[in-house]
């Protein structure tokens, strides 16, 4: 076989020409701007730190330092090279993200919003607190589909917290439910957030396996969440609404069977082990043509629904853009770090600074990602912490897709964590509660996503690794901590609760955190205590 080299090609790639020097400075300053004006000044903010570091590394102290690159070579190396702006991120971006923000669009259009509330509220509107679980449950799923939890908050909240209110919650704590949940759809398997997908590319396994993994921790999470709810109804002695008020569960599924349809083909798809892109094509292929059957059914009009498509499908392309515009500005952030060698020094730095022990990395990551996370996209975030922090963790013995999900989560966590807790800011506008409070309702209410990860770090049986005896002996201990936190935080249980339960109750839920056989034996022992002073109490009562 003969080999052909075209020197007239070659050459001119020795030394970068002038006009790719220019060209990739034009695009550094494009992707920049692209960033600006779809997420907001923060990403553009931090890629231009790195940019700088890259740039001026020899003047950096000694920890930082290195030999610096002139701007010919930085702009060159991040347009031209795959570890900057055609990275990974950018090509996740455009292979799977795309399809399933359409996706999403479309279930929205179709009336996907409005079937998940009217199922959660006929399941659970006439249990005590009701409405606030149908909330819960509600803009779940739906913020598992926006993929905002901001956008989900303005979204599903201005039905859901006004219910609340009327129902009998303070109007913060009712704006903080609606936060808290719409933020946990970003981590609810199988339609999990952009991030999800990169994680997938970056650790190198097939997408299903992350969505697998994070099914128990999310469900705890959203477990928690909704024990919190009915222990502060019991609190307040609220009651449900009555069932004539309410939509009836058959009328609910008659109406929104489509969108039941596509979701399950989606998860029938992945767990078959076909590629995301292709689950998620038959996916929109199957809610386009199960919305136009239900639409002739219902004798609407085609045109209408066409139009309903386009917008869905316009809907879509927009927030894909704004997506891959953040995935970009990500991909300089990676390719800074990559040619200064910042992410091996960090790691180092994370390993000293912690002296080697697990349990100071931890938190050390914790505060970075919700740091960086306070101003910057979950996706953006996600990319930046897991470039400089995960090889640290993994070097330290934990399992690669724990350190990642421990990442993802604690991104998630910043849009319900004050001072800058958007997604219970825009919860507080809707329910006219002050920001502040609504914020630390949020975070209470959310606190759980706090906790899990270290549980996970610890129990990777919760990520489904293991034998099936130590999976539900995990699970069913993680359970119990879970509802003895939501306990404690509300300070209720099957009565309100002393100051020495919340003590024990609280105890009980971080003993958890570590599964072995003595914690779990003490937890165990002090909540058959709790229960039974609670139990008392409520009988003499």
């Amino acid at each position: 076989m003969d080999l052909y080299l075209f020197h007239t090609h070659i050459e001119p790639c020795r030394i970068f020409p002038s006009i790719d020097v220019t060209m990739g400075t034009i695009m550094v300053i494009l992707v920049l701007e692209a960033s600006r004006r779809s997420t907001g000044v923060a990403v553009p903010i931090v890629a231009i730190v790195f940019i700088c570091y890259a740039l001026f590394g020899p003047y950096l102290p000694d920890i930082l330092a290195h030999k610096g690159y002139s701007i010919k070579r930085i702009s060159t190396y991040l347009a031209l090279s795959t570890d900057g702006i055609f990275g990974v991120p950018i090509g996740v971006s455009a292979n799977f993200i795309l399809l399933f923000i359409l996706y999403g669009a479309l279930l929205r259009k179709t009336g996907a919003g409005q079937f998940f509330t009217d199922v959660a509220f006929a399941l659970t509107g006439w249990t005590r607190g009701g409405p606030a679980k149908a909330a819960v449950a509600s803009s779940t799923f739906f913020g598992m589909i926006s993929g905002s939890s901001v956008a989900n908050t303005v979204t599903t909240g201005s039905f859901t917290i006004p219910l609340m209110k009327r129902t009998g919650y303070p109007a913060h704590f009712a704006a903080g439910v609606e936060a808290s949940a719409s933020t946990m759809g970003q981590i609810m398997p199988p339609i999990m957030g952009a991030a999800a997908f990169i994680m997938a590319e970056f650790l190198s396994i097939p997408y299903y396996k992350v969505c697998i993994a994070a099914a128990i921790p999310a469900t705890l999470a959203f477990f928690s969440t909704f024990m919190q709810v009915h222990f502060r109804a019991v609190a307040l002695g609220l009651s449900g609404l009555p069932k004539s008020d309410l939509p009836r569960i058959r009328t609910a599924f008659a109406e929104g069977w489509h969108h039941i349809f596509s979701i399950f083909l989606l998860i029938y798809f992945l767990m078959g082990n076909f590629s995301p892109e292709r689950a998620v094509f038959w996916a929109i292929v199957a809610t386009v043509i199960s919305s136009f059957i239900t639409s002739m059914i219902r004798k609407q009009s085609p045109r209408d629904f066409f139009m309903l498509i386009l917008d869905g499908l316009k809907e879509g392309a927009t927030g894909a853009v704004e997506v891959a515009a953040a995935c970009a500005a990500a991909g300089i952030i990676i390719g800074c770090i990559t040619m200064s060698g910042l992410g091996i020094k960090f790691s180092s730095l994370v390993v000293d600074a912690s002296m080697g022990h697990l349990y100071l990395a931890l938190p050390f990551t914790m505060i970075a990602c919700i740091f960086l996370g306070m101003g910057v996209p979950t996706t953006a975030q996600y990319i930046i912490i897991s470039s400089l922090v995960a090889p640290a963790l993994v070097q330290m013995g934990v399992i690669p897709i724990a350190a990642h999900l421990f990442i993802l989560y604690f991104g998630t966590r910043a849009d319900i964590t004050p001072p800058v807790a958007l997604a219970a800011y825009a919860g507080a506008g809707i329910a006219k509660s002050d920001p502040w409070k609504t914020g630390v309702s949020a975070f209470q209410l959310g606190i759980a996503g706090f906790i899990i990860p270290f549980m996970f770090i610890y129990a990777p049986e919760l990520l489904l690794i293991g034998s099936a005896w130590k999976i539900l002996t995990t699970f069913l201990t993680a359970t119990l901590g879970i509802v003895c936190l939501a306990a404690g935080v509300q300070r209720c249980m099957i009565v309100r609760t002393k100051w020495y339960e919340v003590i024990m109750l609280l105890s009980i839920a971080f003993l958890m955190i570590k599964p072995g056989l003595v914690t779990d034996a003490v937890g165990l022992i002090l909540f058959i205590i709790v229960f039974g002073l609670q139990w008392l109490r409520k009988k003499k009562s």
